[in-house]
């Protein structure tokens, strides 16, 4: 696994998340540690390396 930092685009504090290496393309959704809300997340991933990353609120 792969621990990543990042700022949630709803509280704006610096969370971090755990991500599979081994799954080249993701999409999923997890729960801002902090504050709770819906976050996508959509790493990518070359040769076991994280090569982009993104974190977007869901609006409702």
């Amino acid at each position: 696994m792969f621990e990543h930092y990042f700022q949630c685009p709803y509280c704006w504090e610096e969370i971090s998340m755990l991500l599979d290496p081994s799954i080249k393309h993701q999409i999923y959704v997890e729960d801002c540690e902090v504050c709770c809300n819906p976050i996508e997340l959509r790493p990518r991933f070359e040769e076991l390396e994280l090569i982009s990353f993104n974190a977007v609120s869901i609006e409702q």
